[in-house]
């Protein structure tokens, strides 16, 4: 007589090998799968359950996404999305590495989940280099090699300098790729590789990149499959077009939903369970939606004990009450139920977590936009442009008045930027950019979640608002503030390195929906207003972006004046 510590019965058993579902048996013993089958002779369960008919899936399992770009802990990220079924993930955690570095990347991660956390090691730390953008923290090959000493990461994280990845020099960003190759020669190595297609992408396999989850069409699915990529299918990619062509040329092998960036006003409704759930709405089969979002995903970053219902596997599963809508009856950790919390992180953290943010304040002055091209007249000024879906930027060129040396940006319909830096590096130096199809109503948005160096970043209509927003920024060491007129409306503080909340997500939910409204309510137009504004700060997504040391165009590096004669 065998005795495990559970027997689940009466239930349809999603068998990934197979993928189908199977009237199956599953029993458990010490936190792991033991036997499944239709018959258990000589079995003896301390506890038996019986589903009735329900559906059993393994837990979902994200291979790429961000803890701290959803503003939150490894504690309560876990709480949170534990509920929707996600009980595996692999983390790139540059967020706080770019604030921090190494020490507080693991400060940050040394806390413990309710739900099991692998790391990708940041490997663009700055996203670019030193010259372009200043950050808390660098990685190097030294940080590299400390990194893979720790069996918690398992890949690299996401590579995003195309142009020093694809340069014909020793480049850092090539060694700390070798580095990776000669200690787990297996290890994936993750790319962010937007709209990269041809001899480019080739140039990017070719420098040893396996994975990319940016932004994908139909045909650059097609493409980067063929060419031996594995291809992570965020939210934003799910395209029509996309899942037909992932269903019509059987690539399920081949793919993953992640979920990479999650607002925390969206982890108030779901995780990786939306993605699986939007998949089925848009044609793919439930089993086959199921596949990709557990067994690919688990296998790709050799996790080869999770993302299965088989014996030894780690007992994580999700009951399902039926697979139309994908509703969850019951989550299950290490065979046990999932209790779902909603708390307050209360970890003690390293005080230089807690006061990252070094800026000075500014006044009203130091919002002047002038120019010494032209003391009356015209100039040319180089303006970021946002686009209504995704993060990408337009570079667009506009002929402003200019009246005793100061540019006359509002009458142009234009809003104002600034990023300024906030390490205590360079004395809270900052930088000014136009934005085109930004606020157009009178007030100002601001913050230090900035991708990916973290510096301050305001913009605005309202001068005053603009100082009331940089200035509350510097008091709470970080957070994303909005502001009506000179009024502040909404604010989410983010003192942990001021990218990440320590509060549980249904107060941090609520925060960033706020800011989010007053967003929309002063004529920010996007899919998704939050990221779109702090990836105006992004140096590797194209096409123009800012930084504390001006404006960049992404693919070249090529620094970019903003008023030219």
């Amino acid at each position: 007589m065998t005795k495990i510590d559970l027997l689940v019965k009466n239930a349809h058993v999603f068998n990934v090998y197979l993928r189908k579902f199977e009237d199956v048996n599953i029993t458990i013993k010490d936190g792991k799968f033991y036997w499944i089958n239709k018959e258990l002779p000589g079995i003896e369960a301390a506890k038996v359950i019986d589903l009735q008919g329900k559906y059993v899936i393994p837990g979902f399992v994200d291979a790429h996404m961000h803890i701290d770009s959803s503003m939150t802990t490894p504690k309560v990220m876990g709480q949170t999305i534990g509920k929707y079924g996600t009980t595996t993930i692999i983390a790139d955690d540059h967020e706080i590495t770019n604030v921090a570095g190494v020490k507080g990347l693991k400060d940050f991660i040394d806390e413990k989940a309710p739900i099991d956390i692998f790391f990708g090691i940041p490997s663009s730390v700055p996203s670019t280099n030193p010259n372009m953008e200043t950050t808390g923290g660098l990685i190097g090959v030294k940080e590299t090699e400390e990194l893979l000493k720790d069996p918690r990461f398992v890949c690299l994280g996401e590579v995003m300098n195309f142009k020093d990845m694809t340069s014909d020099h020793d480049t850092l960003i090539k060694k700390i790729i070798a580095t990776c190759r000669k200690a787990r020669p297996t290890m994936p190595l993750e790319g962010h590789v937007p709209a990269y297609h041809s001899e480019d992408l080739a140039k990017v396999i070719y420098a040893g990149i396996t994975t990319d989850h940016t932004q994908q069409t139909s045909s650059l699915v097609d493409e980067k499959i063929r060419s031996g990529m594995f291809v992570e299918i965020q939210l934003k990619s799910m395209h029509q077009e996309v899942i037909d062509t992932v269903i019509e040329h059987g690539y399920f092998e081949h793919v993953a939903l992640v979920t990479d960036d999650s607002m925390p006003d969206t982890l108030l409704k779901g995780h990786l369970n939306l993605l699986v759930k939007k998949a089925i709405d848009m044609g793919m089969r439930p089993e086959d939606a199921i596949y990709i979002s557990t067994y690919t995903p688990a296998r790709h970053m050799g996790l080869w004990d999770r993302g299965a219902i088989a014996p030894g596997r780690v007992a994580d599963f999700i009951v399902l009450n039926n697979l139309e809508d994908l509703s969850i009856a019951q989550v299950y950790k290490n065979g046990l139920p999932f209790a779902a919390k909603d708390e307050k992180d209360n970890n003690v953290y390293p005080e230089e977590l807690l006061h990252s943010v070094k800026a000075p304040k500014l006044s009203e002055a130091d919002f002047d936009l002038k120019t010494d091209l032209v003391q009356n007249g015209k100039v040319v000024a180089n303006i970021i442009q946002i686009n209504e879906v995704g993060t990408f930027t337009n570079h667009i060129q506009k002929c402003l008045e200019v009246k005793d040396g100061h540019v006359q940006w509002k009458k142009a319909g234009l809003a104002l930027m600034l990023c300024q830096e906030r390490y205590g590096k360079n004395e809270g130096r900052y930088a000014f950019a136009l934005i085109d199809r930004g606020i157009v109503g009178d007030g100002a948005i601001g913050a230090t979640w900035a991708h990916d160096h973290h510096n301050l970043i305001i913009l605005g209509t309202n001068i005053a608002g603009m100082v009331s927003v940089q200035n509350l920024l510097v008091e709470e060491q970080g957070g994303y503030i909005a502001a009506k007129g000179s009024q502040i409306v909404a604010n989410a503080p983010l003192p942990l390195g001021g990218v990440v909340s320590l509060e549980p997500m249904s107060v941090l939910g609520k925060q960033i929906s706020k800011v989010r409204e007053t967003m929309v309510d002063l004529g920010y137009k996007n899919t998704n207003e939050i990221m779109s504004f702090s990836t105006l700060s992004l140096l590797v997504s194209p096409t123009l972006k800012i930084s504390d040391k001006g404006i960049f165009e992404v693919k070249t590096q090529r620094h970019i004046p903003l008023f030219e004669c």
